[in-house]
């Protein structure tokens, strides 16, 4: 190979590398202004975050709930920990816009039709994940393990006086009996850790609702069929529900919660893979290719 040929074949390379680098710049840049911006309104986005938890606390009798930070420095990263989160979701259409530009030119017009529809419902599944997380999945988790937790302190303290009182005594006030003797339990909650469990849970849900467009994708490029997915739901059951084991609190309801939430957009994703594959069907038929097979799916269809 000649010299003019090594220099026409690595400009395409060059040219790529430095496209990638402008991509980088305006992607790393639109996330650095948007922690930054973040960063100013971390202390109500905290609030907002903490909210589950207040509501559990005043809930329960505590009509001042109260969190504390241990450490000096404590408190100001928790603020940096919101603001790297809540800026990476901020500039995630600046991030998103600069993938596609970097990618677009390579694909072909029917690629560009059949991904940028993704690149669009994964923000807004994301986000209805994170919603349902904070709002439904996060408030019973903090009345569960709070409620829990008073519960079996004021038992521990009326199981004793219950049974040492004679029989014909009038049941105590648990209250009374909770704070007479004995050492108080009460939760002194650290702001970094609440806050760790509400973005887990917000964070996990949030990926779990991307299965719709991570199951499409994979139907659209033959790697998933509608029939295969059909075949090993009792093994998607079997996942989901360990799944939902590790990502959300040990409590049952959480977990039911999360499979009940995840389950259907399995089921959804065999419709729209299913939808996907007789479009695919209709137009090969169209064009005459189509080749009917003696194997039938379990939905009748003829497979490709």
């Amino acid at each position: 190979m000649s010299e003019d040929e090594i220099d026409n074949s690595s400009a395409p390379l060059i040219e790529h590398l430095a496209e990638l680098r402008t991509r980088l710049i305006w992607a790393v840049s639109s996330f650095i202004v948007a922690m930054v911006l973040c960063f100013v309104v971390a202390d109500p986005v905290l609030r907002f975050l903490l909210q589950p938890i207040e509501n559990a606390m005043r809930a329960l009798g505590n009509p001042n709930p109260v969190m504390q930070y241990t450490a000096p420095q404590e408190y100001f990263f928790v603020l940096v920990h919101i603001s790297m989160v809540g800026g990476l979701a901020l500039s995630f259409p600046v991030i998103g816009y600069q993938l596609w530009r970097f990618v677009a030119p390579g694909l072909y017009r029917t690629e560009k039709q059949a991904f940028l529809p993704f690149l669009i419902a994964s923000p807004v599944l994301f986000f209805l994940g994170a919603v349902f997380a904070h709002y439904i999945v996060t408030p019973l988790a903090m009345n569960f393990f709070l409620g829990f937790a008073d519960a079996s302190s004021i038992l521990s303290a009326l199981v004793p006086a219950l049974v040492d009182a004679p029989a014909d005594t009038p049941l105590p006030d648990p209250a009374t009996v909770a704070t007479s003797d004995g050492i108080g339990i009460v939760f002194q909650g650290k702001v970094n850790e609440t806050l760790d469990i509400s973005l887990k849970l917000i964070i996990a849900f949030g990926l779990c609702f991307q299965l719709p467009v991570l199951l499409t994708l994979m139907g659209k490029a033959g790697l998933a069929s509608s029939a295969g997915l059909g075949s090993v739901r009792k093994y998607a059951i079997v996942v989901i529900l360990l799944v939902a084991a590790l990502v959300t609190p040990p409590d049952v309801i959480s977990q039911l919660i999360l499979f009940g939430a995840v389950y259907p957009l399995y089921e959804v994703s065999i419709l729209q893979i299913r939808r996907i594959e007789r479009k695919r069907e209709a137009d090969l038929r169209a064009q005459g290719l189509w080749v009917e097979d003696e194997d039938e799916t379990p939905d009748g269809a003829a497979k490709p």
